[in-house]
């Protein structure tokens, strides 16, 4: 039984050809343009305020389109942009050490094992050099060396120095910068901006997006709210899991109800697995925390070489201790890609060296660093992340290794988009983590920000107006019948959840599906195991359609209704990435099919058979797999190493 049928292939027929240098050149040139004063008479609206919304909006309103902008935070700064924390890849080669664009383009394409596009990665490391002179400007407060230049450090997947910082808070230095420039545009009336509210329906007129359907969460008022496109900056899904790196707020349910409304859904089995988290401590938890990634540059990954030795780490000598990253990636030591930092990991304490409640951990080690560098040193580099996890464990990691273990960060799946960063349908535009585009099957650490900000400052306003430049288009008002059928399902969708008289919580439901998740569709997928767990989820939904309860009123402030709408998204969704694993019978970067490894454990990559972007189109009964077939004509896709 494959679950899914397959229908027509797809292109992305907006990239240009010719060398992949003059590529973002020459489509620029040949995209239209809207002069002045027809952008005053185009209202765009922007779901999202993270680095790829606030920067969007920002940008469009300076250029003098009319621009809404919503996020369901009680304020633009805390959207989950504000949680990165390492820093921002740019190839600006400031070490000095080998590094270009195309090393950079490079890096990312290997380092997404092959199942990204050349095009839009090319585009994104040209952009990146412009990302750092427009964040600087803002005034956000990089690390800088004593002589007052901007300092690097390294990042897994490269061997060079590109990733620019500001201590362990890099995202909220980035997003205060991109916060300050959305406000700029707020006061001088370019932008309306929307706080805690959610967008719970996409409205599409005539086979355009024309608007959404939004809930104000304070007082529950549900309004449609229309426009001449549609930009989705909404992140990423990792909360399918339940357990992640992610703000409990997170959630699919924008991109969601897009793809009920034909966008496609591109990859959604590629989750990536942060190797350096906080081990779960138990049951009761509902989040996990990330210890970044810039930790790895110092910190020191090793293990017992006993198994199941539950000795203080000072009293494990050193000739007792597996550094196994540095044993196995000898050229990459620490600083592997996370994909392979993670499954080493759990290869090491699934033999049982793990450490800590449950074997569930292994040692991130600063003692070499501390006795090369003096502590405060160290300190200045780390002290926030340091303070973190000691307010978090208990445990002081200046005297302690940390203990840290694989958790879910980052989905490099999204909504299909086309060299423009439109989906499939005309005016529904995305941005960011929300859309698939540029990180294959892996991302690189410090590449979140970096295409967030490419998307929202630089690539999404010059490819919209191509789009927009077919207007003003016809008015369209509440009173239209897609508009009216929109709102109507929404007006349904809240009625059944706070009419069903059910006798379980919402969480008691996601909790449930997250474990699914992670044992079947997690950091190791086999073929029984996506079976299982797809007959798993099927039941399980329809037991939350018959005892979920959720009190309150639609009229209020009410988070449980807000978290039953969110659920039950998530139930499609996993769903749908489990069919995503099952019927990609490859191993290739956070998706890995037991079935398909190399004698020595690594991913093996079927490239005859599967080298395309999976865009799967919803279906009531079952998705339809619209293939993309991936050229690649400047890096030759080979068996990844980092030996």
């Amino acid at each position: 039984m494959d679950y899914y049928r397959e229908g027509e292939p797809v292109a992305d027929t907006k990239a240009p050809a010719g060398p992949i240098s003059e590529r973002w050149e020459k489509r620029r040139f040949s995209g239209r343009l809207v002069n002045p004063a027809n952008r005053r008479k185009l209202r765009v609206i922007v779901v999202g305020t993270g680095l790829a919304g606030a920067s969007a909006a920002a940008t469009l309103g300076e250029l003098g389109y009319r621009v809404a902008n919503y996020c369901f935070q009680d304020s633009a700064r805390r959207a989950h942009s504000i949680a990165a924390q390492g820093g921002i890849n740019a190839a600006k080669n400031y070490r000095n050490d080998g590094d270009s664009v195309h090393r950079l383009f490079y890096d990312t394409v290997k380092g997404g094992d092959f199942r990204s596009r050349e095009s839009n990665v090319h585009r994104l490391a040209e952009v990146s050099t412009e990302i750092i002179d427009q964040c600087v400007a803002q005034g956000v407060p990089f690390a800088r060396e004593y002589g007052g230049l901007l300092d690097n450090r390294s990042f897994g997947g490269a061997q060079v120095s590109r990733t620019f910082y500001a201590r362990g808070q890099t995202g909220q230095q980035l997003l205060l910068g991109a916060y300050q420039a959305l406000q700029r545009q707020v006061a001088a009336g370019t932008v309306d901006l929307h706080t805690r509210h959610e967008m719970l329906e996409l409205v599409v007129v005539e086979g355009k997006a024309r608007g959404i359907v939004v809930r104000d969460l304070v007082t529950g008022e549900i309004s449609t709210e229309l426009a001449d496109a549609v930009v989705l900056a909404s992140g990423g899904y990792g909360n399918v899991f339940f357990l992640s790196t992610n703000a409990k707020g997170c959630n699919v349910t924008a991109s969601w109800r897009a793809h009920r409304k034909g966008a496609y859904f591109a990859n959604p089995c590629y989750t990536q697995i942060h190797p350096t988290c906080i081990p779960q401590s138990g049951d009761h938890q509902s989040k996990l925390t990330l210890m970044s990634e810039s930790l790895r540059n110092d910190g020191r990954v090793w293990v017992p070489k006993s198994k199941h030795d539950e000795r203080h780490p000072a009293d494990i000598p050193e000739d007792e201790r597996d550094y196994y990253l540095e044993r196995r990636y000898p050229a990459f030591g620490n600083l592997v890609p996370r994909d392979i930092a993670s499954r080493a990991a759990k290869v090491v304490c699934d033999e049982g060296h793990g450490v800590g409640p449950g074997g569930l951990g292994v040692y991130l080690d600063f003692a070499d660093a501390i006795k090369r560098l003096g502590k405060q040193a160290v300190e200045a580099k780390y002290g926030n992340l340091f303070d973190m996890y000691e307010r978090i464990t208990g445990e002081n990691p200046y005297e302690r290794p940390m203990r840290i273990y694989p958790a879910v960060h980052y989905t490099m799946g999204g909504l299909w988009v086309d060299y423009d960063l439109s989906s499939n349908i005309p005016g529904l535009f995305v941005t960011g983590e929300a859309n698939f585009s540029d990180h294959g099957a892996n991302r690189l650490g410090a590449s979140a920000l970096m295409q967030g900000l490419s998307d929202g400052y630089f690539v999404l306003p010059n490819t919209i107006s191509d789009y927009l430049a077919d207007g003003p288009f016809e008015a369209v008002d509440e009173t239209h019948e897609d508009v009216v059928a929109a709102r109507r399902e929404v007006d349904e969708r809240i009625a059944f959840f706070l009419g069903n008289d059910g006798d379980r919580t919402v969480d008691s439901f996601h909790r449930e599906l997250g474990k699914i998740m992670w044992e079947y569709c997690g950091m190791e997928r086999t073929d029984e195991g996506l079976r299982k767990a797809i007959g798993l989820i099927r039941d399980l939904k329809a037991e939350f359609y018959k005892r979920v309860k959720v009190t309150g009123k639609a009229e209020e402030l009410n988070q449980q209704l807000e978290k039953a709408g969110r659920v039950a998204d998530f139930f499609e969704l996993g769903e749908l990435m489990c069919i995503d694993a099952l019927h990609r019978t490859e191993s290739c970067g956070g998706h890995f099919r037991a079935e398909s490894q190399t004698d020595e454990g690594e991913a093996k990559r079927d490239d005859e058979h599967f080298s395309y972007v999976a865009a799967w189109e919803y279906g009531e009964d079952e998705p339809v797999l619209h293939k993309e077939s991936l050229v690649f004509e400047y890096v030759k896709p080979t068996q990844r190493s980092y030996k």
